[in-house]
């Protein structure tokens, strides 16, 4: 498994062009059935709309593609909508962008503009996260020492999954495999060796990308 980047949650941006309603949806869509589960539901939410155009890549390697433009001219609509999630490099990521139409036609160029700019926008406002190959890591401590390991985790870089707190203290933590052992080091360090330190397996976890 390698990393890249995905929608991590949804996002909607709205525009008026021309009198034309654009509202562009996207989302974090792990197959070609999430994906176009998407698309019809973002349908259901608009039916009365001249247009539903989407795009999406629904796998992690940018293999897996599929566009649409729902009645607008050939190459109008979904091919924009899908350079706009190449030129991101986004994976298993899906958008639809809806139009009312307004009254005033907009030619080829101005609604390949009006797509993959109402598609650019709605991804820029979206919580872009890389997906990355992690190590479950187990460090469990005594209440005395709790303290210490909060502090840590707070300021290392991981994600804490679950605390769980029985006779001790047992906390999950999410760490990226290639940073496992400095990481595992550090801690066993920090806590004087008054730790548990278990791994656990691997999975891809969504890290929130450095500003």
């Amino acid at each position: 498994m390698k990393s890249y980047l995905s929608v991590y949650s949804a996002a909607t941006y709205e525009k008026v062009i021309e009198r034309s309603r654009f509202i562009a949806n996207c989302v974090h869509a792990e197959s070609e059935e999430e994906a176009r589960a998407f698309v019809e539901k973002i349908r259901a939410e608009h039916p009365l709309a001249t247009h539903n155009c989407f795009a999406f890549v629904a796998d992690d390697a940018g293999n897996l593609l599929r566009f649409s433009d729902d009645g607008e001219p050939q190459g109008t609509a979904g091919m924009p909508i899908l350079e706009v999630l190449r030129g991101k490099k986004l994976m298993q990521t899906a958008v639809v962008v809806t139009r009312y139409f307004g009254g005033i036609k907009l030619g080829a160029g101005g609604l390949v503009r009006a797509y993959s700019s109402a598609a650019a926008e709605a991804l820029a406002g979206a919580d872009i996260r890389e997906y990355r190959l992690c190590r479950e890591l187990r460090a469990e401590v005594g209440y005395d020492a709790y303290d210490a390991l909060r502090k840590f985790l707070d300021r290392a870089p991981c994600f804490v999954r679950d605390t769980e707190y029985t006779g001790s203290v047992a906390v999950k933590i999410a760490v990226a495999e290639e940073e496992k052992g400095a990481f595992s080091a550090s801690l066993i360090d920090n806590m004087a060796g008054k730790v548990l330190l278990q791994e656990g397996g691997t999975f891809l976890f969504p890290f929130p990308q450095q500003k």
